[in-house]
């Protein structure tokens, strides 16, 4: 008994948005700009990671297009290359995918703690209790089917995009005053500094690859997975994407 394809462009957007633009970039800005040292490789890091990123971005719009399967990136590199290669991807996806959800829990737990918890818990106990409930909720909601996951995805977007905008809003207000340099710059070379701000650039940008492991679930999937991957490569300066003629 075959599945029937659940998500419509608009809940793949959602996901992809979801993806690229996380917990991660209300974070990471000021870890660039210690690695940068100044600002010149500051906004060229961003900059470049973000070319990079849209080159990353389209590759797997088009892999998505072409082989729209379940089972994401074990498929496709089963397809590739071998069962066994595509067994060992999987399991370094598993850990580095665990990695990235406790570290954006983790995140997000030491900017919301102060408005839920008692001053009592004001501390590694109270972020680990936010961190694991979070994760767990999450976790019961994706058992509750993919539509519901998506709906819930979709209404958390729509109110972090809201944040987004109002915290860049922010710099309007007629008494709004520069935060001054608190740490110290890299003291390394340019390349080296230019390379560890990658790190953590990525670390900001990434999220779009996993867009493939929905490939048996969009509604006709060969035109929507390109389209839905678009938002990024407008953000990143795309003005037109267009699809392979065939």
């Amino acid at each position: 008994m075959s599945i029937q394809p659940k998500l419509n462009r608009f809940d793949l957007t959602m996901i992809v948005i979801s993806l690229v633009i996380g917990m991660g970039i209300f974070a990471t800005p000021s870890e660039v700009a210690i690695k940068a040292g100044n600002v010149w490789i500051f906004f060229g890091a961003w900059i470049f990671g973000g070319l990079v990123s849209l080159c990353g971005a389209l590759t797997f719009a088009e892999i998505g297009a072409r082989f729209p399967a379940t089972g994401g990136f074990y498929k496709v590199f089963s397809y590739c290359y071998h069962p066994a290669i595509a067994f060992m991807i999987n399991w370094v996806l598993v850990i580095s995918n665990a990695a990235s959800v406790a570290a954006v829990a983790l995140i997000g737990s030491d900017y919301i703690k102060p408005y839920i918890l008692p001053a009592s818990l004001q501390n590694d106990t109270g972020t680990k209790i936010i961190t694991i409930t979070s994760v767990a909720v999450l976790y019961v909601i994706n058992f509750l089917g993919i539509k519901m996951s998506a709906r819930t995805q979709s209404v958390l977007i729509i109110f972090k995009m809201s944040m987004i905008i109002l915290i860049c809003t922010a710099v309007f207000k007629s008494d709004f005053v520069p935060v001054q340099t608190v740490a110290a710059p890299y003291s390394g070379n340019m390349i080296t500094a230019f390379g560890l701000s990658l790190v953590a650039v990525f670390f900001t940008y990434g999220g779009y690859q996993q867009t493939i492991n929905f490939g048996g679930d969009i509604i006709n999937a060969k035109n929507n997975i390109p389209k839905a991957i678009m938002p990024i490569s407008i953000s990143l300066g795309l003005a037109d994407y267009k699809k392979p003629r065939h």
